[in-house]
C-alpha cells in the first residue's frame, strides 16, 4: 500500500526544488567561464587562417605581405589596430609607414576584413603575439622547392582562366571578372583587375600559390565560398600568370575602340553600298542589249 506524503514532507520537497534551476544556471556560468581563453584560441586561429593567412606567415620571412613573427616589437600597437581596421584610408592619406609597406609589396593592396571589430585585431594582435613565442608557429612558412616552369602546365592553366577546363568544386572561371594578355584568354570581364602582372605583384609563385587557394577580398572570398581551387588548380593558374607577366596590361579601351573603329567601317560600307545602288538604279545602262532582250520575248 503507498503512503501519502505528508504536507510538510511536500512543502520540504517544493523548497528545495524551487532553488535547482538557480543552481544549473549558475554551474553553466561556471562552466563557460573556465575555459574562455581556450575557445576564443581556437576561434582566432580559424580567423587568422581564413583571413590572414593566405598574405602573411608567422615566421618563415615574407609571403606577399610581411612576416607578422613579433611584429608587435616592430610597430605601434595602436597603429597595427588601425591599420587592421582600416588600411585603404591609412594608404589614402600618405601615412608613411603604410606607404613604406605598399612600395614594399609591389604595390599590393591589404584588404579590409568585412566585419572586423577592434576586439577582433586585438584578439589577432595577441594570438600573433602568443605564436611569436612559440619555437614554431602553426602558421609558419616553409618556402618550398619549386617545380620547374613547364609550358604545358601553364596551358592548363590558361584553360582553367578562360573556362575552358572546369574547376574541380565548381567554382566561376576567372576570365568572368578578369582579363590577361594572352592569346587564347578571351576578352575577359572588369568586375575585378587586370592580371597580367599579378605574378610579379605577389612576389613570385609561392605568395601566388597561397593566395589563390584562400582570396582576401571580399568578392572573391565570397564567390569562391565552398568552391576553393585546389593545389593542382593554384599551381596550373600560377605557371600561366608566370608565363604572360612579361607582357603589357590587357587594355580594354583599346580593343573597344578598335572594335568600333571596324564595326563603323563595314557599317558605313555597306551602308554607301545600298545608298549608291538606290541613287544609280535609273542610270543609262545600254542600247543594244534591251533591244535583243526585247525581241527575244516577243518571239
Amino acid at each position: 500500500m503507498n503512503k501519502t506524503k505528508s504536507p510538510r514532507t511536500i512543502r520540504f520537497l517544493r523548497s528545495r526544488l524551487a532553488g535547482l534551476p538557480l543552481v544549473l544556471a549558475g554551474a553553466l556560468v561556471l562552466l563557460l567561464s573556465m575555459a574562455p581563453s581556450v575557445r576564443g584560441q581556437i576561434d582566432i586561429a580559424q580567423y587568422f587562417k581564413q583571413n590572414c593567412a593566405n598574405c602573411h606567415w608567422i615566421g618563415g620571412g615574407r609571403l606577399v605581405g610581411p612576416d607578422l613573427k613579433n611584429v608587435s616589437q616592430r610597430q605601434d600597437r595602436n597603429w597595427m589596430i588601425r591599420f587592421i581596421l582600416d588600411p585603404k584610408s591609412m594608404l589614402d592619406a600618405q601615412d608613411p609607414v603604410a606607404m613604406k609597406l605598399k612600395d614594399e609589396s609591389n604595390g599590393a593592396l591589404m584588404t579590409n576584413v568585412p566585419g572586423i571589430t577592434r576586439a577582433n585585431v586585438e584578439a589577432l594582435l595577441d594570438f600573433i603575439d602568443a605564436e611569436s613565442a612559440l619555437d614554431s608557429s602553426q602558421f609558419f612558412g616553409t618556402p618550398k622547392a619549386l617545380e620547374p616552369f613547364s609550358d604545358s602546365v601553364a596551358a592548363l592553366g590558361l584553360e582553367i582562366f578562360a573556362g575552358r577546363k572546369m574547376l574541380a568544386k565548381g567554382g566561376p572561371a576567372c576570365v568572368s571578372c578578369h582579363s590577361v594578355n594572352a592569346s587564347g584568354s578571351g576578352l575577359g570581364g572588369q568586375l575585378g583587375p587586370d592580371l597580367t602582372g599579378i605574378f610579379g605583384r605577389l612576389n613570385g609563385r609561392t605568395a601566388l600559390q597561397a593566395w589563390l587557394s584562400s582570396p582576401a577580398t571580399e568578392t572573391m572570398r565570397s564567390v569562391f565560398k565552398g568552391h576553393e581551387l585546389d593545389a593542382d588548380e593554384t599551381r596550373e593558374l600560377a605557371m600561366f600568370f608566370e608565363s604572360v607577366s612579361g607582357q603589357a596590361e590587357y587594355d580594354p579601351d583599346t580593343f573597344i575602340i578598335w572594335l568600333a573603329v571596324v564595326v563603323c567601317g563595314l557599317g558605313g560600307g555597306i551602308f554607301g553600298m545600298v545608298a549608291f545602288g538606290g541613287i544609280w538604279s535609273k542610270r543609262f545602262r545600254a542600247v543594244r542589249r534591251p533591244l535583243i532582250t526585247e525581241s527575244i520575248k516577243k518571239r
